[in-house]
C-alpha cells in the first residue's frame, strides 16, 4: 500500500490545441478510495493511464509512495488495473485468468492456487473457478477481473469505468461490493467514472475534472454543500442544481417578480457587480402561499415513489429570452398537477451565489 502524488502532471497529445491533462496536482493518501469524475473528454481516463504508465507524462511527475514512477514501465509500478471490458482470456478458466499474472511472474503453483482461492472466497467466486468466462454473467466477469487484480497484492488498484457494461440494477449492487471490498483490503484505489452518482456513493473523496483541469477535490458531502464553482454545482447532484443569472439590488437577487435575500457577506464580496449567478438545489425550495414566493408553472412531474420532482418554468421578466426550466422536489404523496402554477421559496441559507465573471462560489 502507498500514497499517490500527481505533481503538476501534464499530458499533451500531438496536434492537440490544449493539454488533455493540465498540470494536475493531487495527493491521494495511503488506503484512500479516490474517484476521478467528469464529462467525456475531461481527462480522467488519461490521468489514470498516466498513473498506470500507459500514457506518457509530458510535464510534472507522478509518485507512488516515495518513488518517482514518471518514466518507469507499467510492469514495474506495482499497480493492478481493472478495465471497462474485463479483458479476460476466453480460452482460460476463471482460476487461470485470475492467476495468469502470477504465473508469468514465476510464482510457484501452490502459492498461486492459494491466492486465487483466497480471492475467490472474498468475491464469492469459489463455485466458478473451473468455468470459462463465456459461462459467466457480466457481474461475475467483473468480479473475476477484480480477483485478477487482488491476487497480485499491488500497492494500488486502478479502475477505469469497470461498471459501465452492467445494467442499472447490477451496477448498484456491484459498486457496493467494490466499495466494501476496498475498505476490507485497505488498498489505495483510483476509480474513474463519468457517473456522478457512482462517484458520490463510492469515494472517500471525489476529484472533478473539466477540460483537463482539476475543478475541485473534496469529500462527497463537501462537493455537494460547497461547490467551488458553477460547473461543480451543475455537475454534482441528481437532479442538478438550478442555476440562473440574476440582477442584484440592495435587497438581494431579483428572481422574476420575487427578491431572494442574499447574505450580507456575499453581497459585500460582489462589490459593485450588478449581477450574479444564483444556485439552489431542488430540495432547497418549499411550497408557499401566493405572493410569498416566485410563481412556478409545472410542466411535468417525475414520481419516483419516495420522491417526486416537478419540472417547470419561471418567467424571469419581460427582457428575458423566455421561461427557464427549474426543478423542485415536491411532496411525493401530494404532487402538483401538470400545468398547475405553484409558488416556491428558497429556504434560508440554502442559496448559493457565484461570481458573474469567474463562476466561482462566493462564501457566505
Amino acid at each position: 500500500m502507498a500514497s499517490i502524488t500527481f505533481d503538476h502532471a501534464t499530458r499533451v497529445y500531438p496536434g492537440a490545441a490544449r493539454p488533455a491533462v493540465d498540470a494536475l496536482d493531487l495527493e491521494i493518501t495511503d488506503g484512500e478510495f479516490l474517484v476521478l469524475v467528469g464529462p467525456s473528454g475531461c481527462g480522467k481516463s488519461t490521468s489514470l493511464r498516466m498513473l498506470a504508465g500507459l500514457e506518457e507524462v509530458d510535464g510534472g511527475a507522478i509518485r507512488i509512495g516515495e518513488r518517482d514512477v514518471t518514466h518507469i514501465p507499467p510492469k514495474d509500478r506495482d499497480i493492478a488495473m481493472v478495465f471497462q471490458n474485463y479483458a479476460l482470456y476466453p480460452h482460460m478458466s476463471v482460476a487461470d485468468n485470475m492467476g495468469f499474472a502470477l504465473k508469468i511472474a514465476g510464482m510457484n503453483k501452490t502459492e498461486i492456487r492459494k491466492r486465487v482461492e483466497d480471492a475467490a472466497t472474498i468475491l464469492d467466486l469459489t463455485d466458478y473457478l473451473d468455468r470459462k468466462p463465456k459461462a459467466l454473467s457480466g457481474g461475475q466477469r467483473q468480479r473475476v477481473a477484480m480477483g485478477r487484480a487482488i491476487v497480485r497484492q499491488p500497492q494500488c488498484f486502478l479502475m477505469d469505468e469497470p461498471l459501465s457494461n452492467l445494467d442499472a440494477k447490477l451496477r448498484v449492487q456491484t459498486r457496493t461490493q467494490i466499495a466494501a471490498l476496498q475498505r476490507r483490503l485497505g488498498v489505495t484505489t483510483v476509480y474513474v467514472t463519468h457517473d456522478q452518482v457512482e462517484a458520490m456513493t463510492m469515494g472517500d473523496r471525489v476529484a472533478l475534472l473539466k477540460d483537463g483541469l482539476l475543478q475541485q477535490v473534496d469529500t462527497p458531502r463537501a462537493l455537494y454543500d460547497r461547490p467551488a464553482n458553477t460547473f461543480v454545482a451543475g455537475f454534482i447532484g441528481s437532479p442538478a442544481m438550478n442555476l440562473v443569472d440574476v440582477e442584484l439590488t440592495e435587497r438581494g437577487a431579483h428572481l422574476g417578480e420575487h427578491t431572494v435575500p442574499i447574505p450580507r457577506a456575499a453581497r459585500a464580496e460582489l462589490g459593485d457587480a450588478r449581477g450574479a449567478t444564483l444556485g439552489f438545489r431542488p430540495e432547497s425550495v418549499e411550497l408557499v402561499a401566493d405572493g410569498e414566493g416566485f410563481p412556478f408553472q409545472v410542466v411535468v412531474v417525475e414520481e419516483l415513489g419516495s420522491d417526486a420532482f416537478a419540472y417547470g418554468t419561471l418567467r424571469l421578466g419581460p427582457e428575458a429570452a423566455g421561461d427557464q426550466m427549474f426543478i423542485a422536489r415536491v411532496d411525493a404523496r401530494r404532487p402538483p398537477a401538470k400545468g398547475e402554477t405553484v409558488h416556491l421559496r428558497i429556504r434560508e441559507s440554502e442559496e448559493h451565489v457565484f461570481h458573474p465573471d469567474t463562476g466561482d462560489r462566493i462564501a457566505s
